[in-house]
């Protein structure tokens, strides 16, 4: 199910939108402002933002430019301003569609559909991002506070393992399984743990008190919250 990130300061647009979406099978989350909305961007894993340029404090663009900096997810301007140069302006600051207000539902829903069809199916695209961190799965590289990440390539498969399964616990006895190859890698528990260790230490502010990888005592790891 497709999450999408709403974000509209006017109450009634936002809550009617909403609704909408939920009635056509999408998750939502709903923000009506960009400080609230980039807070709930990096908490949360969103395949889609429907985003009015017209914000309170910081504008839609500017709020595109800012995300556009950590992730190529799709985003869909909400504006009344449909002259060429404000949606060439949208484009510019990375937009993927422009849709002017008043609009009906059922072209929205097929615009969101369209769109997320051009960026592949969610939970199958090539850069995940929470909080501070974004995996770019294509590269096999990491950045946190867009900087990359020294891992190994044993860490790193850790690491895209635990985001890829990030709806789930997963045991130990699972994680050695799927992460087990002919190199010889993670063959046994204490290999993992040392893994874990490590990887903490580089991804984690606190490793002490882990935000990415959490420990399900007596069971295994899951990722977040």
């Amino acid at each position: 199910m497709a999450r999408v990130l709403i974000v509209e300061d006017d109450r009634s647009l936002n809550e009617g939108l909403a609704y909408a979406l939920k009635q056509e099978l999408f998750e939502v989350i709903t923000a009506y402002s960009g400080e609230e909305a980039l807070e709930l961007f990096r908490s949360h894993d969103i395949h889609l933002l429907l985003l009015d340029v017209n914000l309170p404090g910081q504008n839609g663009r500017v709020l595109c430019e800012e995300i556009r900096k950590m992730s190529s997810v799709p985003i869909i301007f909400l504006t009344a301003k449909d002259t060429d140069e404000d949606m060439i302006a949208g484009f510019q600051s990375g937009a993927d569609d422009y849709i002017a207000k008043p609009f009906s539902m059922a072209v929205l829903s097929q615009r969101i559909k369209a769109v997320l069809r051009r960026g592949g199916a969610p939970g199958n695209t090539e850069l995940f991002t929470y909080k501070d961190l974004t995996i770019h799965y294509d590269k096999m590289k990491v950045f946190k506070h867009q900087e990359e990440l020294k891992l190994t390539t044993s860490e790193y498969k850790l690491l895209a393992m635990l985001a890829k399964n990030s709806k789930q616990v997963m045991t130990r006895e699972i994680m050695l399984e799927k992460l087990w190859d002919m190199d010889g890698l993670f063959v046994d528990e204490n290999t993992l743990s040392v893994n874990i260790r490590r990887l903490r230490a580089k991804i984690e502010d606190n490793p002490k008190h882990p935000v990415y990888i959490k420990t399900v005592f007596g069971i295994g790891y899951t990722w977040g919250d």
